[in-house]
């Protein structure tokens, strides 16, 4: 009987089975589920493989209604929980065939609290083992993994294991609960909406409102302030007086008055350098942050991309709170590695000829060092994935590298008694800069050469009418920072419970703006429950969390102390749901109908346009119904967004179409837009309308359109389902997409 190594993903399955096999892996499968068997030394080995969670939470005793507080729960595989899991099937029997020819058992997930979980799981439901030995690496390379598995623990990670489980638990208890308080209490008000909220959710959604509140609350202050425009003898400067804001005007113009029509004279200039250090390596919080500075990149989709990078082996594990790199990853042999590639060649070699030693951080993770580029070079990468690519090799060099040398000059210019100053800052010596390349990014100020008593002709003298401005909106990248600064959800889940704000209509815009029903839903837990929205209480949690996975805590106690808290707040709750409802419906009914409105009638002008369902599903009409009957079709699959634009060709209103796996569409809602139908498609409509159907022989192709452009279908639908695409032009908004 072979030993079974239980893997997070296929790709891990298949890098596994190549790295340990001493001859060729040999691939086998079923449906579409590979798994494969090789000989390591003396052993006969099978490598097989999930998709992330095969098992998810669920009610013991599904009961009708919504009952609330419920804690009775048990593990069940997820595709007979989930529709849009119903995939995972063929993956949970493939493991259970495998299981049953097995003697030994290896876990190599990855090595986190999900990929302990998921390993626990498979184990004790699908293999029915009480434990198994455990490989530990932090990258897919060959190396790493023969060493892993040559030094194999002979348990499982029983703090980690149990970690991921009380918090799944726990994040069940809150999630289903609240979520369910919340919807009872507006449908007692007389709306039917299914609310949610989560543990961390609803103190990340606090956090947004909060800025919100701020930035509304703000009264901007007038203030000005002086700035002159000189020329030197070898060359221009600007300079503010020295008081920079001038909060009371007749002081300012009292000034300005006072050195209007005057030269000045340099009276000191002061030069100082400085050494700047290089980055410390990144932690996925900080590849978050400055993928989104650098390209804009969604924190989580860089966490996708990122982890597409490890799977292929070219990156070391990508979430991780460390910010330090070990001696032990190796990194003479990396730099080496990297040097094989054109790109970093010259780079990384000038970093071998020096002594290698990182600019580590203060952050660490027990279980995994900094994010590192393994050496190896990727045979294609798209666009995103060679963009954060480059960045975590760049940084990695950067790590290495010679302080940068920065000067800051500051020039003090008398003009009539008073003091106006220049400054500016440039590099002298690139050091790092040179290493992390386009991402290095700092203002470049340099100030010509003056000397002291030197005359400055004034050319411009302004007084300049300026307002304090309000505290910025956070972006995605930002309030996942402030949320790890505020100990609130995990590396791996920040970036998830943000896209779901978006998701659920609480937050929108890239500059993360709170909506309507966001800030009334904190408003009115605030007011009536605020223990759902309490920071300091879902900390607490966390912290226990740590506790358990560093064995100093027992799951099952803080899962006792989590049920006595929530009993408490859903009593609570009840005693004031009527006024919570009507607090939560008010908010609902004001963003449905915001989120609805699609823009103006472009029939009888005085109408606006709504979305709405029908029997037959979703449609637009004009609000004037039944004066004006203009309506639309939309398609039957896909979030539908109103763009707040119109089409450049026939004046309608556009909307978004998202799709689940696609790329959001701009689209104009008039099927019968120029823009839709190209010269060649009008050709390929004439040739082939009233033909008969080549699929059925019986109907003919008729001329039909939506919101995505004219098709031809087959008459005798839906009995035949020929269709020919017609919309072929590459620069309508049938084909438009939004980056």
């Amino acid at each position: 009987m072979a030993e079974l190594i239980i893997t997070e993903k296929p790709k891990a399955a298949q890098r596994i089975a190549e790295a340990l096999a001493d001859g060729k892996a040999i691939k086998k499968g079923a449906k579409g589920v590979s798994y494969y068997e090789i000989t390591h030394g003396n052993k006969d080995i099978i490598v097989g493989c999930a998709v992330g969670h095969l098992f998810g939470l669920a009610e013991k005793e599904k009961k009708r209604g919504m009952r609330f507080p419920v804690f009775d729960v048990e593990w069940k595989p997820t595709f007979e929980t989930t529709k849009s899991a119903a995939f995972s099937k063929k993956y949970y029997e493939m493991l259970k065939k495998l299981s049953k020819d097995a003697k030994d058992f290896v876990v190599a997930c990855d090595l986190d609290v999900e990929g302990e979980l998921i390993g626990f799981n498979i184990l004790r439901f699908i293999c029915k083992q009480k434990d198994a030995r455990r490989m530990k690496f932090s990258t897919l390379t060959k190396d790493d993994l023969v060493e892993a598995y040559e030094k194999i623990s002979p348990h499982i990670e029983w703090g980690l294991a149990h970690a991921g489980e009380t918090r799944h638990e726990l994040d069940w208890y809150y999630g289903i609960n609240l979520s369910r308080a919340l919807t009872s209490a507006i449908k007692k008000a007389g709306l039917f909406k299914i609310l949610s909220i989560g543990r961390v959710q609803g103190p990340a959604l606090q956090i947004i409102v909060q800025r919100e509140k701020e930035i509304t609350a703000f009264k901007p202050q007038p203030f000005w302030q002086l700035q002159l425009l000189g020329k030197a003898k070898n060359g221009e400067l600007t300079a503010l007086h020295e008081k920079d804001k001038f909060w009371d005007k007749k002081e300012a113009d009292k000034v300005h008055e006072k050195v209007k029509g005057r030269n000045g004279t340099v009276a000191e200039v002061k030069s100082d350098e400085f050494q700047q250090a290089p980055p410390c390596p990144f932690d996925l919080t900080t590849l978050q942050t400055e993928a989104y500075r650098c390209f804009g990149a969604p924190p989580k989709a860089t966490l996708e991309i990122a982890q597409e990078l490890y799977t292929s082996g070219l990156i070391s594990y990508p979430r991780t709170s460390s910010q330090q790199l070990p001696p032990t990853i190796g990194y003479a042999k990396i730099l080496t590695a990297i040097s094989q590639q054109q790109e970093y060649a010259e780079l990384a070699k000038r970093l071998l000829k020096g002594g290698l030693k990182p600019n580590n951080g203060k952050k660490t993770d027990p279980a995994h060092p900094a994010i590192y580029p393994t050496g190896l070079k990727p045979k294609s990468l798209d666009k995103r994935g060679q963009r954060i690519y480059d960045q975590v090799v760049r940084r990695f060099l950067a790590t290495f590298a010679e302080a940068a040398t920065r000067e800051t000059m500051t020039v003090k210019i008398d003009v009539n008694g008073e003091m106006f100053i220049a400054a500016g800052t440039r590099t002298k010596v690139r050091g790092w800069h040179e290493f992390y390349g386009l991402y290095a990014r700092f203002k470049e100020m340099e100030l010509p050469q003056v000397i002291k008593g030197e005359t400055v002709t004034v050319k411009k003298l302004e007084l300049l009418a300026k307002e304090t401005k309000p505290p910025a909106r956070y972006t995605e990248a930002s309030i996942i920072k402030e949320l790890e600064k505020r100990n609130l959800g995990t590396k791996a889940t920040r970036a998830e419970i943000v896209d779901t704000l978006f998701k659920r209509g609480y937050v929108s815009g890239r500059a993360v703006e709170a909506t309507n029903l966001g800030i009334k839903i904190i408003e009115t837990l605030g007011k009536y429950s605020p223990e759902i929205i309490d920071e300091e209480l879902t900390r607490h949690f966390e912290l226990e969390m740590e506790e358990i996975q560093e064995d100093k805590k027992k799951g099952g106690d803080v899962l006792e102390e989590a049920k006595t808290v929530l009993v408490k707040i859903i009593e609570g709750f009840k005693k004031k749901e009527k006024d919570i409802g009507e607090g939560l419906f008010e908010a609902t009914k004001e963003s449905e109908t915001k989120e609805n409105t699609i823009g103006k009638c472009p029939t009888c002008s005085t109408g606006t346009l709504m979305m709405k369902r029908g029997k037959f599903g979703r449609f637009i009409a004009c609000s004037t119904y039944p004066e004006c009957k203009t309506t639309f079709k939309l398609p039957a699959t896909g979030l539908v967004k109103a763009l707040d634009k119109v089409c450049e060709t026939c004046k309608h209103p556009m909307v978004t179409v998202i799709k689940s796996a696609k790329r959001p569409q701009e689209v104009c809602i008039n099927p019968d837009c120029p823009s839709k139908v190209s010269p060649d498609a009008r050709k390929l409509i004439s040739e082939n309308e009233n033909s008969t159907c080549k699929k059925c022989g019986e109907g003919k192709m008729v001329l039909r359109r939506s919101i995505y452009g004219g098709f031809l279908g087959c008459n005798k639908f839906p009995k035949c389902r020929n269709i020919i695409k017609v919309n072929g032009n590459s620069n309508s908004y049938a084909n438009k997409t939004v980056p």
